[in-house]
């Protein structure tokens, strides 16, 4: 999908909405100037499906302020940052994405990215331009946590010296461990691990395997896996001699889960699998097939997914599926939400400019949204910890229970 420019024109001569919980008001006609806002998504792939429910999400939140803020015009520029020759997100793409963002006075804030390795690209290129980048999905710890990743992370990320990246989603420090003790509920004693090679499945199945080693879990085997290989058979072999009770995939559908779950099957292992929040969409299933998944499988997400949301995330869901005729994907909300502490960073401002809108972001406090009240720390994390556990019966995913509790 090319990049497209969207201007969403004014929907109201004078209204009132509500973001946050606090009022914008919306005035007309819009005088002084544009404001735009830039995405970086993966929209050439299986990614697809999700994020599309995510621009959804994003252009719903813009509508709700009549396509203004304070008198200026809300511009939204939804970009791809895959390739055709990856079929997923593109190193390449995501630095051409956040160059162009950069170099586009108008654009006042960036919405990405949805793979926490591409936000390692973007994150410095924005930093150093003092543009505010807020994720709707990057769970990797290193992007912002000291001591969570590798030494010098996060800040190789912050040449500024100040803190542009903002994340509205959890964090694998969190999700890696509750996956584990799920795990341990669920009765597996004996755990197979693997992973894609990439950032995010690396970091959470180290946080995995940690938390299972500790809790008295048995690791029988670690290994990363080709995401571009044809099967899996041979390490689906090698998986069922070491007779796991669970195996642990460390990645995305993008990086061949669906495939690493058809495989373990096919090649005769019959205990459970469980994969991350990178796998929480419908194209999981369909890669997978629902009948390797049913009953024996079980995801990872932070936050809820659409059907229990309540309060600002039972109003999105409503006013989502009125707009789009359709259920949002499970990151849907979280485009939605990044859009909405944007808007409202915007509305409380002192300066409309750049440096004016990522001081007000970084402010954020008590927000109401869709997971209830949360703010942003120290180090640009939501200071939400909402994680829920899902499995699949029927090719659907069927929520079990919020994790934690």
């Amino acid at each position: 999908m090319k990049n497209s420019a969207i201007l969403l024109s004014i929907l109201s001569a004078c209204s009132v909405v509500l973001a946050a919980g606090q009022e914008v008001k919306v005035a007309a006609p819009a005088t002084k100037g544009t404001l735009k806002i830039i995405s970086s998504l993966p929209r050439t792939g299986s990614a697809n499906a999700q994020t599309s429910t995510m621009v959804n999400g994003i252009n719903l939140a813009i509508a709700e302020v009549g396509g203004q803020v304070d008198g200026w015009t809300i511009a939204y520029e939804d970009m791809d940052d895959a390739s055709p020759q990856r079929g997923n997100w593109d190193p390449a793409v995501e630095a051409q994405n956040a160059n162009s963002a950069v170099k586009d006075d108008t654009c006042v804030a960036y919405i990405g990215t949805f793979n926490s390795g591409a936000a390692k690209v973007a994150i410095p290129i924005l930093n150093r331009a003092g543009l505010v980048m807020v994720s709707p999905a990057n769970t990797y710890p290193g992007l912002t946590k000291p001591g969570f990743g590798e030494a010098n992370e996060p800040d190789v990320y912050r040449p500024s010296g100040k803190i542009n990246y903002f994340r509205v989603v959890p964090t694998d420090d969190l999700q890696g461990v509750e996956a584990a003790n799920w795990s341990k509920f669920l009765g597996a004693k004996k755990v197979f691990i693997l992973n894609d090679r990439e950032l995010y499945g690396k970091g959470i199945t180290a946080v995995y395997r940690k938390q299972a080693e500790s809790i008295g879990m048995e690791v029988v085997g670690f290994e990363e896996i080709d995401s571009k290989a044809a099967n899996y058979r041979s390490l689906a072999t090698k998986v069922k001699a070491t007779k796991p009770d669970m195996v642990y995939f460390g990645g995305t559908t993008q990086s061949n889960a669906g495939q690493v779950a058809k495989d373990m099957r096919s090649g005769g292992y019959e205990g459970m699998f469980m994969v991350p929040d990178g796998c929480f969409e419908q194209a999981f299933i369909e890669a997978a097939g629902a009948a390797n998944l049913n009953g024996k499988t079980y995801i990872t997400f932070g936050g809820l997914p659409p059907e229990k949301m309540t309060g600002k995330g039972a109003e999105f869901c409503a006013a989502y599926q009125s707009k789009f005729g359709a259920v949002p994907e499970a990151y849907a909300s979280y485009g939605y939400e990044s859009a909405r502490v944007i808007l409202l960073a915007i509305a409380q401002a002192k300066t409309k400019d750049r440096s004016g809108i990522l001081a007000a972001v970084a402010a954020t406090k008590d927000f109401n949204g869709v997971l209830g009240k949360w703010s942003f720390d120290a180090n640009g994390d939501t200071s939400s910890r909402v994680m829920s556990g899902q499995t699949v019966q029927d090719g659907k995913f069927v929520f079990v229970k919020v994790l934690g509790n």
